[in-house]
Protein backbone atom coordinates (compact mmCIF):
# COMPACT_ATOMS: atom_id res chain seq x y z
CA UNK A 1 0.00 0.00 0.00
CA UNK A 2 1.84 3.64 -0.63
CA UNK A 3 1.82 5.79 1.77
CA UNK A 4 -0.80 8.51 2.37
CA UNK A 5 0.13 11.81 1.47
CA UNK A 6 0.78 14.64 3.88
CA UNK A 7 -2.55 15.55 5.89
CA UNK A 8 -3.77 18.97 5.68
CA UNK A 9 -2.15 21.43 8.50
CA UNK A 10 -4.09 22.63 11.54
CA UNK A 11 -2.90 26.14 9.97
CA UNK A 12 -5.48 26.48 7.40
CA UNK A 13 -7.61 27.69 10.46
CA UNK A 14 -6.32 31.29 10.28
CA UNK A 15 -7.42 31.78 6.67
CA UNK A 16 -10.58 30.56 6.89
CA UNK A 17 -12.46 33.97 8.15
CA UNK A 18 -14.69 34.12 10.76
CA UNK A 19 -16.24 31.41 12.41
CA UNK A 20 -19.88 31.07 12.24
CA UNK A 21 -22.46 29.12 15.19
CA UNK A 22 -25.39 27.00 14.10
CA UNK A 23 -27.79 25.50 16.58
CA UNK A 24 -28.56 22.18 15.85
CA UNK A 25 -31.75 20.91 17.72
CA UNK A 26 -31.34 17.06 17.51
CA UNK A 27 -34.46 15.19 19.91
CA UNK A 28 -35.51 18.19 21.37
CA UNK A 29 -32.11 18.81 22.59
CA UNK A 30 -30.00 22.08 21.52
CA UNK A 31 -26.30 22.05 20.34
CA UNK A 32 -24.27 24.27 19.16
CA UNK A 33 -21.82 24.16 16.18
CA UNK A 34 -19.60 26.71 15.16
CA UNK A 35 -17.97 25.57 11.58
CA UNK A 36 -15.79 28.34 9.02
CA UNK A 37 -17.88 31.49 7.51
CA UNK A 38 -16.21 31.03 4.37
CA UNK A 39 -15.80 27.71 3.56
CA UNK A 40 -14.77 28.16 -0.04
CA UNK A 41 -12.01 29.65 1.06
CA UNK A 42 -10.86 26.13 1.30
CA UNK A 43 -11.00 25.32 -2.04
CA UNK A 44 -8.16 27.47 -3.58
CA UNK A 45 -5.92 26.97 -0.24
CA UNK A 46 -2.32 25.65 -1.39
CA UNK A 47 -2.44 22.93 1.38
CA UNK A 48 -5.98 21.43 -0.22
CA UNK A 49 -4.93 22.10 -4.18
CA UNK A 50 -1.85 20.21 -3.19
CA UNK A 51 -3.67 17.42 -1.37
CA UNK A 52 -6.32 17.34 -3.80
CA UNK A 53 -3.26 16.69 -6.69
CA UNK A 54 -1.89 13.94 -4.34
CA UNK A 55 -4.86 11.98 -3.84
CA UNK A 56 -8.15 14.34 -4.99
CA UNK A 57 -8.78 14.87 -1.33
CA UNK A 58 -11.96 17.60 -0.78
CA UNK A 59 -12.65 19.24 2.45
CA UNK A 60 -16.29 18.16 2.89
CA UNK A 61 -15.77 18.22 6.86
CA UNK A 62 -16.39 22.25 6.60
CA UNK A 63 -20.15 21.45 5.96
CA UNK A 64 -23.03 19.55 8.12
CA UNK A 65 -24.12 17.10 6.32
CA UNK A 66 -27.62 15.04 7.11
CA UNK A 67 -26.15 11.85 7.63
CA UNK A 68 -24.45 13.27 10.43
CA UNK A 69 -28.31 14.42 12.22
CA UNK A 70 -29.42 10.53 11.06
CA UNK A 71 -26.79 9.36 13.54
CA UNK A 72 -27.12 11.79 15.90
CA UNK A 73 -30.75 11.06 16.65
CA UNK A 74 -30.20 7.69 16.53
CA UNK A 75 -27.10 8.36 19.38
CA UNK A 76 -29.76 9.69 21.56
CA UNK A 77 -32.46 7.47 20.71
CA UNK A 78 -30.72 4.56 22.88
CA UNK A 79 -28.97 4.33 25.98
CA UNK A 80 -25.32 3.34 26.07
CA UNK A 81 -23.52 1.46 28.92
CA UNK A 82 -21.68 4.55 30.93
CA UNK A 83 -17.99 5.42 29.33
CA UNK A 84 -18.09 3.04 26.31
CA UNK A 85 -15.26 4.19 24.69
CA UNK A 86 -16.42 5.56 21.19
CA UNK A 87 -14.24 6.22 18.19
CA UNK A 88 -16.23 9.04 15.75
CA UNK A 89 -14.25 8.59 11.98
CA UNK A 90 -14.33 11.44 9.75
CA UNK A 91 -15.85 13.25 12.21
CA UNK A 92 -15.55 16.76 10.53
CA UNK A 93 -17.34 19.49 12.47
CA UNK A 94 -18.03 16.43 14.97
CA UNK A 95 -21.69 16.60 15.93
CA UNK A 96 -22.10 12.97 16.50
CA UNK A 97 -19.22 12.35 18.64
CA UNK A 98 -20.78 15.47 20.58
CA UNK A 99 -23.92 14.20 21.30
CA UNK A 100 -22.44 10.97 22.40
CA UNK A 101 -20.35 12.59 24.71
CA UNK A 102 -24.09 14.04 25.80
CA UNK A 103 -24.99 10.36 25.89
CA UNK A 104 -22.12 9.19 28.50
CA UNK A 105 -19.95 7.47 25.67
CA UNK A 106 -16.09 8.61 26.08
CA UNK A 107 -15.26 9.66 22.51
CA UNK A 108 -11.97 9.88 20.30
CA UNK A 109 -12.55 12.21 17.51
CA UNK A 110 -10.60 11.47 14.15
CA UNK A 111 -9.96 12.74 11.24
CA UNK A 112 -7.65 12.92 7.97
CA UNK A 113 -7.37 16.61 8.09
CA UNK A 114 -6.41 18.35 11.11
CA UNK A 115 -8.22 21.41 10.68
CA UNK A 116 -11.16 19.82 10.77
CA UNK A 117 -10.12 18.24 14.32
CA UNK A 118 -9.59 21.34 15.66
CA UNK A 119 -13.28 22.69 14.63
CA UNK A 120 -14.63 19.33 15.94
CA UNK A 121 -12.43 19.85 19.58
CA UNK A 122 -13.87 23.62 20.03
CA UNK A 123 -17.38 22.28 18.75
CA UNK A 124 -17.32 20.29 22.00
CA UNK A 125 -15.83 22.63 24.23
CA UNK A 126 -18.29 25.15 23.08
CA UNK A 127 -21.26 22.36 23.93
CA UNK A 128 -19.17 22.29 27.48
CA UNK A 129 -17.23 18.80 26.87
CA UNK A 130 -13.59 19.06 27.65
CA UNK A 131 -12.73 15.16 28.59
CA UNK A 132 -12.59 13.80 25.04
CA UNK A 133 -9.55 13.13 22.73
CA UNK A 134 -8.22 14.01 19.47
CA UNK A 135 -6.83 11.76 16.90
CA UNK A 136 -5.19 12.77 13.15
CA UNK A 137 -5.46 9.64 11.25
CA UNK A 138 -5.90 8.07 7.48
CA UNK A 139 -8.65 5.30 6.97
CA UNK A 140 -5.86 3.26 4.95
CA UNK A 141 -3.38 3.41 8.18
CA UNK A 142 -5.88 2.02 10.87
CA UNK A 143 -4.14 2.74 14.12
CA UNK A 144 -2.68 -0.05 16.61
CA UNK A 145 -5.71 0.62 18.91
CA UNK A 146 -8.82 -1.09 18.95
CA UNK A 147 -12.76 0.10 20.16
CA UNK A 148 -16.17 -0.97 21.33
CA UNK A 149 -17.63 1.16 19.09
CA UNK A 150 -17.10 3.59 16.08
CA UNK A 151 -18.98 6.18 14.59
CA UNK A 152 -19.01 7.05 11.02
CA UNK A 153 -22.01 9.57 9.75
CA UNK A 154 -21.72 10.11 5.35
CA UNK A 155 -18.22 8.93 4.60
CA UNK A 156 -19.60 6.19 1.79
CA UNK A 157 -20.22 9.13 -0.92
CA UNK A 158 -17.01 7.69 -3.28
CA UNK A 159 -16.58 4.15 -4.53
CA UNK A 160 -12.92 4.36 -3.31
CA UNK A 161 -13.75 4.67 0.03
CA UNK A 162 -15.79 1.62 0.40
CA UNK A 163 -12.65 -0.68 0.89
CA UNK A 164 -10.45 1.38 2.76
CA UNK A 165 -13.76 2.13 5.15
CA UNK A 166 -14.95 -1.51 5.62
CA UNK A 167 -10.94 -2.75 6.36
CA UNK A 168 -10.52 0.02 8.94
CA UNK A 169 -13.90 -1.24 11.14
CA UNK A 170 -13.30 -4.95 10.78
CA UNK A 171 -9.20 -4.35 11.78
CA UNK A 172 -10.45 -1.06 14.81
CA UNK A 173 -13.71 -3.00 15.99
CA UNK A 174 -13.56 -4.79 19.07
CA UNK A 175 -14.84 -8.19 18.96
CA UNK A 176 -18.44 -8.12 20.22
CA UNK A 177 -18.10 -4.53 19.18
CA UNK A 178 -20.31 -2.28 16.92
CA UNK A 179 -20.07 0.30 14.13
CA UNK A 180 -22.99 2.62 13.99
CA UNK A 181 -22.56 4.43 9.80
CA UNK A 182 -25.58 6.79 8.19
CA UNK A 183 -25.42 6.61 4.93
CA UNK A 184 -27.63 9.42 2.75
CA UNK A 185 -28.54 6.25 0.59
CA UNK A 186 -25.67 7.18 -2.00
CA UNK A 187 -24.29 5.45 -4.95
CA UNK A 188 -21.39 3.57 -3.26
CA UNK A 189 -23.92 1.60 -0.49
CA UNK A 190 -24.70 -0.96 -2.51
CA UNK A 191 -21.04 -1.98 -2.87
CA UNK A 192 -20.69 -1.53 0.84
CA UNK A 193 -22.93 -4.08 1.56
CA UNK A 194 -21.42 -6.45 -0.81
CA UNK A 195 -18.23 -5.44 0.57
CA UNK A 196 -19.44 -5.78 4.11
CA UNK A 197 -20.89 -9.63 3.31
CA UNK A 198 -17.69 -10.55 1.28
CA UNK A 199 -15.45 -9.71 4.65
CA UNK A 200 -17.76 -11.36 7.43
CA UNK A 201 -19.12 -8.39 8.96
CA UNK A 202 -22.37 -8.69 9.84
CA UNK A 203 -24.83 -6.02 9.98
CA UNK A 204 -28.21 -4.87 9.79
CA UNK A 205 -29.86 -1.75 8.31
CA UNK A 206 -33.02 0.64 9.32
CA UNK A 207 -34.42 4.04 7.75
CA UNK A 208 -33.36 7.13 9.82
CA UNK A 209 -34.83 10.55 8.87
CA UNK A 210 -33.01 13.91 9.32
CA UNK A 211 -33.48 17.41 8.78
CA UNK A 212 -33.42 21.13 9.78
CA UNK A 213 -36.58 21.92 11.84
CA UNK A 214 -38.85 23.67 9.55
CA UNK A 215 -36.51 22.59 6.26
CA UNK A 216 -36.94 19.63 4.23
CA UNK A 217 -36.44 16.29 5.81
CA UNK A 218 -34.22 13.67 4.21
CA UNK A 219 -33.90 9.69 4.48
CA UNK A 220 -30.75 7.51 4.58
CA UNK A 221 -29.64 4.24 6.45
CA UNK A 222 -28.05 2.88 9.95
CA UNK A 223 -25.61 0.35 9.51
CA UNK A 224 -25.41 -1.56 12.51
CA UNK A 225 -22.24 -3.57 11.97
CA UNK A 226 -20.69 -6.25 14.17
CA UNK A 227 -17.86 -8.04 14.96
Amino acid sequence: MNPSPAPVPESIWNDLGPTIQETVIVEGRTFILGRPSESDRLLDHPAVVSAFQADEYMPYWADLWPAARMLAKVLLREPWPADVEALEIGCGLGLPGIVALAAGLRVTFSDYDACALRYAAANARLNGFHEFRTLQLDWRHPPAVHYPMILAADLVYEVRNVAPLVAFIKEVLEPGGVCLLTDQDRIPSGLLRETLTNEGLPYTTAMVRAGEPGGRRLKGTLYRIRK
